[in-house]
């Protein structure tokens, strides 16, 4: 019991620990997109594989609660960073300049649908990265979730 608790919190402390040390001085070129897509492809694979170690856990509620420990702090990280480096390579995209905490704030508000108002997407590139990002909150909110609800009844069945 006691590890089912530890684990995810350790899984999303390692995160944010990597979010906060990760190197934020890419430039912004024609491989900003890419790069982008290409997270949010691993956030898929990861995602994956901790559908597939669901299929094989011993206690698949356990290994549930921890794929959505590291998939949804990961999907949610990811849109982290593009916010941080569009507030970096174009300045006056959000409200306000935005750190690194202040970007995690914000898509965090954004997946919960809080929406404060204190910090909103102002340029064209920020409102098309933030409209990006609640598709993908729908699908990590519905689809993930559903599947891997669906791959722990069926491993526990």
């Amino acid at each position: 019991m006691t590890w089912a608790v530890v684990r995810p919190a350790t899984t999303v402390g390692v995160l944010l620990l990597v979010y906060y040390r990760l190197p934020m001085d890419q430039p912004e070129d024609g491989y900003t997109v890419l790069r982008l897509v290409s997270a949010l492809a691993l956030v898929g694979l990861v995602f994956w594989w901790q559908v597939r170690m669901i299929g094989r856990s011993a206690h698949p509620g356990w290994q549930g609660a921890q794929a959505l420990a590291l998939v949804i702090p990961l999907f949610l990280l990811v849109f982290a960073q593009a916010c941080v480096l569009l507030a970096r390579h174009q300045p006056g995209s959000f409200t306000i300049p935005l750190s690194r905490t202040d970007a995690l704030y914000f898509v965090v508000t954004v997946f919960a649908t809080v929406g404060f108002g204190d910090i909103a997407p102002v340029s064209q590139a920020a409102r098309v990265l933030v409209t990006v990002q609640m598709i993908g909150n729908l699908l990590v909110a519905g689809v993930a979730l559903k599947v891997i609800l669906a791959a722990v009844r069926r491993r526990a069945g």
